[in-house]
């Protein structure tokens, strides 16, 4: 009798590459200005197409390793396919009112699922294939695949894939869940915070100014105009978390059983071991 063990698709050499390159151009897209000297100029609006061009490929390199990486077939993408254009279809059902974001919750249970490395080009997915459905493309959006990628991925590297389940799983992913959704307000706030202009001393962006002078102010703007937006975000994560999870969970293991991500397949006869007598006996 064969039995697959539904797990998240692991990352391989070439896989991990892909994502630490990727990621570090993103951690480069979004910090660079806090360390510009006065002369520089800030052009994130100017970037972003720069910033898009390369982060397209590098999301299909990431697929391409890791297909390399675990031998997996077409139903694969075909799922991340389906998972995309549900989290696109839920994303407009929140937007604009404060901060209540359904999609997040299905990129957390999706990347736990997934793994880091599907999970990470699952969010970026999800996060175009919204801004082209709501019409929000512009400057922004490569941050925002590249945020939503993080938040994905994150999700995918929790402990205790194979062991973790029930209340405590859930516990764990709503943890998670809450925590991220402030972390990826607060990576998209550093986006927009470096190129407004006319705000209060106190709260903005000073170019050339010393590192922890700007993080300061940051902290500051954050709390003054996003803590309120990310806590509606955070806290519908955690209920519809709390609440769908677990039926969530359990059908999205199902479908990567039948897609074949990553299974492991053994063989059981159902017959015992022979005894040691038996094996004299066969021997003679």
């Amino acid at each position: 009798m064969s039995r697959l063990a539904s797990r998240p698709v692991r990352i391989g050499p070439r896989a991990a590459a892909a994502l630490i390159l990727v990621s570090l151009i993103g951690v480069a897209a979004f910090g660079w200005p806090l360390l510009a000297d006065r002369q520089s100029g800030l052009a994130h609006s100017q970037d972003a197409p720069w910033l898009f061009a390369t982060l397209l490929p590098l999301l299909v390199a990431v697929v391409v390793a890791t297909i390399a990486d675990t031998g997996m077939d077409a139903k694969a993408v075909a799922m991340l396919g389906v998972l995309a254009a549900v989290g696109a279809a839920l994303r407009p059902l929140g937007a604009g009112t404060a901060g209540l974001e359904p999609m997040f919750f299905l990129m957390v249970l999706s990347g736990r699922v997934l793994g880091p490395g599907f999970g990470f080009v699952l969010g970026s997915v999800t996060m175009f294939a919204s801004a082209l459905l709501t019409g929000g493309v512009g400057p922004w959006m490569p941050f925002q695949m590249l945020a939503m990628g993080w938040f994905s991925l994150g999700a995918g590297l929790l402990p205790g894939p194979e062991r973790i389940r029930g209340r405590a799983e859930l516990l764990m992913l709503a943890a998670y869940g809450f925590a991220a959704a402030f972390a990826y307000g607060a990576v998209m706030n550093l986006q927009g915070w470096v190129i407004i202009q006319g705000m209060a001393q106190g709260i903005s962006f000073h170019q050339g100014e010393p590192l922890a002078a700007n993080l300061v102010r940051f902290v500051a703007y954050y709390l003054a105009t996003s803590l309120g937006w990310d806590l509606g975000r955070a806290s519908l994560t955690v209920v519809l978390t709390l609440v769908l999870g677990g039926t969530l969970l359990r059908a999205l293991r199902r479908a990567t059983r039948r897609a074949a991500f990553d299974a492991a397949v053994s063989f059981d006869s159902g017959e015992r071991p022979a005894t040691e007598g038996e094996l004299r006996g066969l021997s003679r």
